[in-house]
C-alpha cells in the first residue's frame, strides 16, 4: 500500500513539540488517518534525501539497521522507505496478544496504533564489529523522538514501551531471525 507523500513543514514548532512531549498512557478510540500514519513513519524512517537514500533518523555510516512494523486492528504491516509504502505481513489482530507480550499493559491495545522498532545488528556490524549494538540502539532512540516530536505535532500522543518479551514480540510480528524488536511506541490520541 502506497503511503500519501509527508509534508515537509507542519504548523508546530520544534520547540512546541519538545515543550509539550510527554508519556501517555490514555487513548481514546479515535482513528488515526492514514496522511497522520504516513507522517509518522516517514518522520520514523522515511527517505529525506532521494539521490543518496538518506533517511530522516541518523545512522552510524548511513547503514540503517532498522526495521518498522505499524501494529493496527487490521493488522501487521512492515514500513518500506524506499517508495514509503506498507507491506501487509498479517491480516490478524494481534493488539491483545502484545499487550501480553509486554507484561499486560493494556494501555497498548488502546491506541491506534503501535510501531515496532525492531534492529538488525548484522547491518551495522560489517562495518562497526562489536559497537554494532551500541550504534543500532543509539539510531532507535534517535527514531522514537523524531516520531514523538511528530505526534505532538499532528495533534497526538505516543510513550516509549521496553518492558516486554523479545521472543514473544518476535512471535507475534513474524519477525526475521536475525531481526531483534527493541521498542513499541503506541501512538494514538490522548483521552
Amino acid at each position: 500500500m502506497n503511503l500519501p507523500e509527508p509534508r515537509l513543514k507542519g504548523n508546530v514548532s520544534v520547540e512546541e513539540a519538545i515543550n509539550n512531549r510527554r508519556s501517555v498512557r490514555n487513548y481514546a478510540p479515535k482513528k488515526i488517518d492514514v496522511a497522520s500514519i504516513s507522517q509518522l513513519l516517514w518522520a520514523a524512517q522515511g527517505i529525506t534525501d532521494k539521490s543518496r537514500g538518506f533517511r530522516s533518523t541518523p545512522s552510524a555510516g548511513a547503514l540503517y539497521p532498522l526495521e518498522i512494523y505499524l501494529v493496527k486492528d487490521e493488522g501487521i504491516y512492515h514500513y518500506i522507505p524506499d517508495g514509503h509504502k506498507l507491506e501487509l505481513v498479517s491480516d490478524k489482530n494481534v493488539k491483545e496478544a502484545l499487550v501480553k507480550a509486554a507484561h499486560n499493559q493494556a494501555f497498548i491495545s488502546e491506541a491506534d496504533i503501535d510501531i515496532i522498532v525492531c534492529g538488525v545488528y548484522e547491518r551495522a556490524a560489517v562495518r562497526y564489529g562489536d559497537r554494532a549494538v551500541r550504534y543500532t540502539d543509539m539510531e532507535a532512540g534517535h527514531l522514537a523522538q523524531n516520531v514523538f516530536l511528530q505526534a505532538i505535532a499532528l495533534g497526538l500522543d505516543s510513550v516509549a514501551i521496553g518492558a516486554f518479551s523479545d521472543s514473544a514480540v518476535s512471535e507475534i510480528v513474524g519477525l526475521p531471525k536475525n531481526s531483534k524488536p527493541l521498542y513499541i511506541l503506541p501512538v494514538g490520541y490522548k483521552k
